[in-house]
């Protein structure tokens, strides 16, 4: 026998063993943690801001005009967003026509690389909710919103709808059925980026958005 062939045989061996020693996978939740809307909110507005997330409110009809306003004042050439979501048609019937430009992303990246870039000041997207116990919005990037388009432009402007607040990410796999089909790309997003890698001094927007403006509808 080859001593391939005899670490093989242990290995098989002690298969039985190692499975009879394996701990039993425990999912169980020891504390729910619920909240009412109130703090649910405030629980997530405190965790977002204090890593330098900012906030815009809204109404459920408004929200367009408020984010048009934002990017008129702060002066952003551009805007990129998702035309084929029911927010990104609402978005782009209240852009007004004349001013900054308002950037649809329904194209392969390699077609538009240099200008995504290079050339994009802001993206909007959507959100599926937010996290109250950590403070982050929930994130499923897909065909109508890429990943590219929150990761890539300086300023990353999020919508999100109060009530879409979960109290726990555990609840929010619950309730959107990520425990039993879970998406093939999702993320938690807690504010702009940031880093401490440089001699451990946090540093924000070294590799991605600069800022991140939710709007709270």
């Amino acid at each position: 026998m080859s001593e391939r062939d005899a670490i093989l045989a242990g290995l098989r061996a002690a298969r039985p063993l190692m499975q009879a020693l394996a701990p039993v996978p425990d999912f169980t939740v020891v504390e729910e943690k619920r909240w009412d809307p109130r703090e649910r909110l405030e629980r997530l507005r405190r965790g977002m801001t204090a890593v330098k997330t900012e906030f815009l409110e809204a109404g459920p009809e408004d929200w367009p005009q408020v984010v048009v306003d934002f990017v008129l004042r702060e002066r952003l050439p551009n805007l990129l967003f998702g035309p084929h979501t029911t927010e990104g048609r609402a978005l782009a019937a209240a852009w007004p026509a004349q001013g900054p430009r308002l950037e649809p992303y329904d194209r392969p990246v390699e077609t538009f690389k240099r200008e995504l870039f290079e050339g994009m000041a802001a993206g909007f997207t959507t959100t599926l909710g937010g996290i109250a116990e950590t403070g982050g919005l929930l994130l499923a990037p897909g065909p109508m919103e890429p990943r590219l388009l929150s990761l890539v432009p300086p300023v990353h402007l999020a919508l999100l709808r109060a009530e879409r607040i979960f109290d726990t990410l555990f609840q929010a796999f619950q309730e959107l059925g990520w425990n039993r089909e879970p998406p093939a790309n999702a993320l938690v997003i807690s504010g702009p980026s940031k880093t401490a890698d440089i001699e451990q001094t946090l540093a924000y927007g070294v590799h991605g958005p600069k800022r991140l403006v939710v709007i709270l509808v």
